[in-house]
This record gives C-alpha cells, structure tokens and sequence, in this order.
C-alpha cells in the first residue's frame, strides 16, 4: 500500500462562525494543513452551511489551501464561480453530478485540483473510472448534511478498495476521509489508505487544538 504523508483538514463547520477570522487563525496556529469549507444547499443534503461571500471573505485571512467540499446538486453550474473565489481543490459528488468528466474538465481549466466524493452507501466501483483523472477521492465516513455525527465503520473497507485500485494503476492520489474523525477514528482510516483527515468537532472542541492535529497525524 501506498505510503503517504497524513495531512489535516480543518472543518470550519464545526467553528464559531460568529468569529471566522479568529477561528481560522487558531487553524493555522494548530498546525492543520488545509481549510475545509462544507458548501451545502438544502437540496442534495439536509443542510444548508454556507457559499461563495463566505468563502470570498475567508480566503483573505489565511494563506491555507482551501478544501471546498461541494454537498450540492449539479455542481456543474458552480464549479467555476468557487475557483474564482478562492478554491484551490474542489471536490464534488459523483451522485450529484449529471456529466462527471465535465465537473472535471472545469476544475482544470479553472487551475484547481479535483476531488470526487461518495457517500457512505456508493460503491467504490463508482469512482473507479475516473481515478487517473482525479486529484483525490473523498469518502464519506458519516452521511453527509451534519457535522458531529458517529463514523461509519463498514467505509473502511471502500477506503482500502479504492486505494488498492489506484496502487494496482500505480496512481500517486489521496484519499480523504470526512465523518467522526478522532485520534481514535483516525487509526483505521489510515490503516486502510487514508491519508487526509477532515475533522471539524473534534478540533474545535479540543482543550488544544494544536495537540489534537498532532494525534491525527
């Protein structure tokens, strides 16, 4: 299996939003390597967090990539408009998307890397043709919508499907895995394949942030 080095992503769902600039300061003091920025509509998921101004605004207070998680229905549409406002990967699902090669396409030609997600009940297969086209692959660990919720143990096993799958392609991608991640979470996913960690609650519920990455990694 692929070694590669554990990465952080810092869910600022899981922050006081009241205090975002603050917030992604101490993302920054703590070590975490990128901001993850859950965009939801209401539609493709139960939720709805929030857009291009908030992201617009957030991208100049750090100099952190932006790991903007797009939970909406024809990402197709929108897809240009995050890179403009800041967006340095972006990744979308494959169950919401109506042209996948297409999603891709824009990613690229607006300089972004590309990640395509699944959700915890999508086959790992589904992701499979297009793994010498991608950036990264995003599992799903928890049904996406809410931050806090239990990780899904059953997602281990597609983790390790897909990293197998691009080891055998001799494919340089990484995984990343969002839902329920802990220091104690974290150990299995990175036994299966994983190597970026989303984690929002479990940061910034932390006593010390800064400790609390340096157990995810």
């Amino acid at each position: 299996m692929t070694e590669k080095n554990i990465l952080v992503s810092a869910s600022i769902l899981g922050c006081d939003l009241a205090n975002i600039e603050s917030e992604i300061k101490r993302i920054e003091k703590a070590g975490a390597d990128f901001v993850h920025f859950d965009v939801m509509d209401g539609v493709f998921v139960d939720n709805i967090s929030f857009g291009l101004p908030v992201l617009k605004s957030a991208k100049t207070k750090t100099n952190l990539p932006f790991d903007v998680h797009l939970m909406i229905t024809e990402p197709e549409k929108y897809i240009a408009e995050f890179a403009k406002a800041g967006a340095d990967i972006i990744t979308f699902h494959s169950e919401a998307a109506k042209d996948i090669k297409k999603c891709i396409d824009i990613c690229r030609k607006n300089g972004c890397k590309v990640g395509i997600s699944v959700k915890p009940n999508t086959p790992a297969s589904e992701v499979f043709p297009f793994l010498g086209e991608v950036d990264m692959v995003l599992v799903m660990t928890v049904e996406p919508g809410f931050g806090g919720q239990g990780f899904l143990p059953f997602t281990l096993e597609k983790i390790e499907q897909i990293r197998k799958r691009a080891d055998k392609l001799s494919l340089d991608i990484d995984i990343q895995v969002d839902g329920g991640i802990t220091d104690e979470t974290c150990k299995d996913v990175k036994k299966s394949g994983a190597n970026i960690l989303v984690a929002g609650t479990y940061l910034f519920k932390a006593d010390n942030m800064k400790k609390a990455v340096e157990l995810l990694k």
